[in-house]
């Protein structure tokens, strides 16, 4: 009995590989879903963006008494990337996850992470409408 299962298995399998590889396959288009917290910090204004990186600072117990400059850096994993630099000079990575936590890395430890850099993504600019 469990020679003849056997049997069935390897023989669906090659049966599998042997189809019709004239046809190339599709490329893989990853998805990217992103959960209600953080699409909410890419509606934010520039102000209001910069005090939810303020607080998710120094809710990781670092300090940034003004954040100067913030933007978003990228998807990374299932973790949304963003980047505050404050007037201390020093600059911040934040990865947002799903569930509205947050996780907060110095942008100097990036490279020895092996992290993306923490450069701004510029905003796509939408045409302006005809007059």
């Amino acid at each position: 009995m469990r020679g003849k299962l056997l049997t069935a298995v390897t023989i669906s399998l090659l049966a599998t590989a042997c189809g019709d590889s004239s046809e190339p396959a599709a490329p893989r288009q990853s998805i990217s879903v992103r959960s209600e917290q953080q699409e909410a910090l890419h509606k934010l204004s520039e102000p209001y963006r910069h005090i939810a990186l303020r607080r998710a600072i120094y809710d990781a117990g670092r300090s940034c008494r003004t954040v100067t400059k913030s933007g978003y850096v990228q998807e990374y994993g299932n973790l949304s990337m963003w980047t505050a630099s404050c007037a201390d000079g020093k600059s911040w990575a934040i990865f947002v996850g799903p569930d509205g936590s947050a996780q907060v890395r110095d942008c100097k430890e990036n490279a020895q992470l092996k992290l993306p850099t923490c450069t701004i993504r510029e905003e796509e600019k939408k045409p302006a409408a005809a007059s």
